[in-house]
């Protein structure tokens, strides 16, 4: 019993050795990923060339940054004490196995020196001799087999286990370096941050100084935006109003034939009536109508009503959150965020976005995020060209393009391009996609849907 528990204990530190080493494998993971995101965020800022009206935007490219360069550091550290952890356990484990080492020693030792003291072949035989009777002559046998078998183990396991501390000791001084080196790294995103955090301020003390140009700016932006959201609004309403109409149609249809089948089947009742010369008589109650099926509905009331087809392609999309791919080509990152902001630098600068800002490099086109058809294509100052596509009851928008490759009525796919991202020369080339997702009338964050 006291062996097993020696036994489960061992398997325990192992287990959790296991699990802490995984661990350190996963942030490891994670902070590649996180400096994959500062250094696409750098080609942007390195792209976007310093104007009046590209401030900003630097200046949020720039705050993303420090915010991913602060993870990055916060990984390490986690990183750092997954490795001490690490060190720790192996220190403990090289511990017990020296102190297993010693005491095989110890007893294969005293087997060893009494041995010696028994080394004749002719005082094992007196041993074997001396006993009382035969069986225990047998049983002495056995037992100096048996000792003899023991001695082989133990100077292998010896043997072994000076090969498993050599090894552990290794190991940990291989670790020992991952540290050092993590440490190292650790400074130079501490340094990196310093200047970055050097530079935010200079930017901000130079946007301070241009407040009024920015506030103007941002009004300016503001209007807009209501523009397009109006614009937006109103395709819905219009695309819910033909919908119902087309609904209010099939029905109409349905019972127009309802009727007709109903007035032939009265016909028919009284043809056969009059050929076998009995006097015709109308039935007071016509049988139950046939259940009308309608060709639309709406999951909601006064909500877009849709085809089969369009539900079937309404629960795929909804299905789909947080894997549709990022409506751009190319790098890219989120400048602008969902909802209502206060800016973090600027306590002036309040914003209420109706969808996400992505920005890429100049040349990027937009492409769907899913299997859906365009409804519409329009103008909106500042936003240049949009294209609205229905997934079912959701719809995705598109703004800020330069060029538009469809048109109202195509069928596009999952990824497909469907225009080329605007390049503002006057504001440091920056290049922005505002994206907007809906379900029915209502605005929804889409970056938990991307992936």
């Amino acid at each position: 019993m006291r062996y097993g528990w020696i036994a489960l204990f061992l398997l325990s530190g192992l287990v959790a050795f296991s699990q802490n080493s995984a661990r350190v494998k996963q942030l490891e993971n994670q902070r590649k990923k996180a400096l994959e995101e500062i250094e696409m965020t750098s080609q942007l800022l390195n792209e976007t060339k310093i104007s009046t009206r590209s401030s900003l935007n630097r200046l949020n490219l720039l705050s993303k940054q420090i915010l991913s360069r602060k993870k990055v550091i916060s990984i390490l550290n986690q990183e750092i004490g997954g490795i001490d952890s690490q060190i720790n356990g192996m220190r403990r484990e090289i511990g017990r196995l020296e102190g297993e080492l010693k005491t095989k020693q110890k007893n294969y030792g005293k087997s060893v020196r009494g041995m010696y003291k028994r080394r004749s072949s002719q005082d094992k035989l007196l041993f074997i001799l001396s006993a009382d009777n035969f069986a225990q002559s047998i049983r002495r046998m056995r037992y100096l087999k048996e000792y003899a078998d023991w001695q082989k183990r133990q100077a292998i396991e010896i043997s072994e286990k000076q090969k498993e501390i050599e090894l552990k000791r290794s190991t940990l001084e291989k670790t020992r370096s991952e540290k050092q080196a993590l440490l190292g790294v650790r400074e130079t995103e501490n340094k990196k941050l310093e200047n970055e955090e050097s530079t935010q301020k200079t930017e901000v003390q130079q946007l301070n100084k241009k407040q009024r140009d920015l506030q103007a700016q941002l009004k300016k932006k503001k209007q807009q935006a209501e523009a397009l959201n109006q614009q937006i609004e109103k395709q819905i309403a219009l695309e819910i109003a033909k919908a119902e109409e087309e609904a209010r149609l099939a029905r109409e249809k349905a019972e127009r034939e309802r009727a007709e089948k109903a007035r032939i089947a009265r016909e028919e009742r009284k043809r056969k009536a009059e050929a076998s010369g009995k006097k015709y008589v109308e039935e007071k109650e016509e049988p139950a109508p046939e259940p009308i099926r309608e060709e639309r509905v709406a999951d909601v009331k006064g909500g877009y009503a849709m085809t089969r087809e369009e539900k079937k392609l309404s629960d795929n999309f909804a299905n789909n959150k947080g894997r549709l791919p990022y409506p751009v080509t190319g790098r890219h990152t989120i400048v602008g965020t969902f909802g209502e902001q206060q800016h973090q630098d600027l306590k002036y600068v309040r914003t209420n976005n109706s969808g996400i800002d992505i920005q890429t490099s100049p040349g990027a086109d937009a492409r769907a995020v899913f299997n859906g058809e365009v409804t519409r294509v329009f103008v909106v100052p500042g936003y240049n060209n949009s294209v609205i596509i229905r997934h079912g009851n959701y719809l995705t928008v598109y703004s800020n393009l330069s060029q538009v490759y469809v048109k109202a009525g195509d069928r596009v796919s999952t990824r497909q391009s469907i225009g080329k991202i605007f390049t503002d020369s006057e504001d440091g080339n920056a290049t922005i996609l505002h994206f907007q997702l809906w379900k029915e009338k209502t605005k929804l964050n889409p970056a938990p849907w991307l992936d």
